[in-house]
């Protein structure tokens, strides 16, 4: 495989970023496949190139929309013609806020998320300004308390029916406010596999999972149903991600489901036991020095993952049972060195790698080079080679 992209990719400077378009369309199956005819959201911070989500969306039957993660995003989006644009989470920046509900005055569909007065509050100000009713969606807080262990994220503040109550009642008193949608993301499901390197470490999460598989679906479905006793004409209710697809799609409350990293399927997702997908991005660097018999040295690689730091954040060898970090140096910022295990590397070669997660590869380099079967069929532009940085 490598030796083959060595000639396809032969024309590039190192380092450059790849697309797999076959590992990507066979990706587009199990997504389908997995979701069947629940209608998929994509999530852009998974993505980030423009021509990319173009590509997804007319392949993918069952597309409603993208979920976006800031404003200056959803603007961005919006002037490359996309629609039905669901920002992931609240925003407080108020010039992007009124470029966005402009998009709205003219007919594009675009959802603030809120969980907080000062969401509303915020919202209902600039609605007032510009003349238009604010479409929101609610995100309610799925996660799970276990007294010993909090399962999931501290993001939205209405984690409860008492929580959700007076909300409900302070944003159905704001006339600029129109609340069309709900969201409940099971991160504790979604984005957490059951197969990190610690083997007992991933037995607990598969029971904590069980568990809460269990407390979700009781406690959303009752928000869902205490929400719309407020609000009976939701658009849609939201849920879900990569990980979670065959649990989320069997959930009558939820209309829709967020797919993104499923995509690209990063390395992080090499733990999740029930999915099966293809390799489909990732970058290159180029050998440029050998210090030892099995040791040589690449030219970059320090693109390390967000998220609490751990060795699954690194990138991971496309040949992982070729080569090995240094377990003193890691990935490097400008040079990273790499034990050679059972390959003949020479200076002048390319190593190749996957980013631990999956749109992040894509604010480092400004094009993804993409190959099909035995064709080079790049580039294609990411965020960063429009010209875009959003977070």
């Amino acid at each position: 495989m490598t030796t083959r992209w060595d000639e396809l990719f032969c024309h590039l400077e190192r380092p450059f970023a790849w697309l797999d378009f076959d590992a990507l369309d066979k990706n587009i199956q199990i997504i389908q496949d997995a979701c069947g005819r629940k209608p998929i959201r994509l999530a852009t911070k998974s993505i980030r190139s423009v021509e990319v989500l173009r590509y997804i969306q007319q392949k993918l039957p069952n597309v409603v929309g993208f979920m976006t993660f800031t404003a200056a995003e959803t603007v961005f989006l919006l002037q490359q013609q996309f629609d039905d644009l669901l920002l992931g989470y609240p925003v407080m920046e108020e010039a992007a806020i009124r470029q966005l509900l402009y998009f709205v005055q003219e007919g594009k569909t675009v959802t603030f998320m809120v969980d907080r007065q000062e969401h509303i509050e915020l919202l209902s100000k600039l609605g007032n300004e510009v003349g238009v009713r604010v479409p929101v969606c609610i995100d309610i807080n799925v996660s799970n308390d276990f007294k010993l262990l909090y399962f999931g994220t501290k993001r939205s503040s209405l984690y409860s029916l008492e929580t959700l109550t007076p909300f409900l009642q302070a944003t159905k008193n704001s006339p600029s406010i129109e609340v069309v949608g709900a969201m409940g993301y099971e991160a504790q499901i979604a984005g957490v596999g059951n197969r990190p390197a610690n083997v007992i470490k991933g037995r607990v999460i598969e029971v904590m999972q069980s568990q809460a598989k269990k407390q979700v679906t009781q406690f959303r479905r009752l928000a869902i149903a205490h929400i719309k006793a407020y609000f009976p004409t939701l658009r849609f209710v939201n849920g879900g991600g990569s990980g979670s697809m065959t649990y989320t799609t069997k959930q009558k409350e939820v209309t829709e489901i967020t797919v993104g990293s499923a995509f690209y399927a990063p390395a992080l997702f090499d733990q999740f036991t029930h999915l099966r997908l293809e390799k489909a991005a990732g970058f290159a660097l180029r050998v440029t020095r050998q210090p030892e018999k099995n040791i040589v040295v690449c030219h970059g690689g320090g693109y390390t993952a967000s998220g609490a730091i751990g060795s699954d954040r690194l990138p991971v060898f496309y040949e992982p049972t070729k080569f090995a970090y240094l377990s003193l140096e890691g990935a490097g910022e400008v040079q990273t060195p790499i034990k050679v295990k059972g390959k003949n590397i020479q200076i002048g070669d390319t190593i190749y790698f996957r980013h631990a997660k999956a749109g992040e590869l894509c604010e480092r380099f400004p094009l993804l080079h993409g190959v099909r079967g035995d064709k080079y069929v790049g580039p294609f532009t990411t965020y960063r080679g429009d010209g875009q940085c959003f977070l």
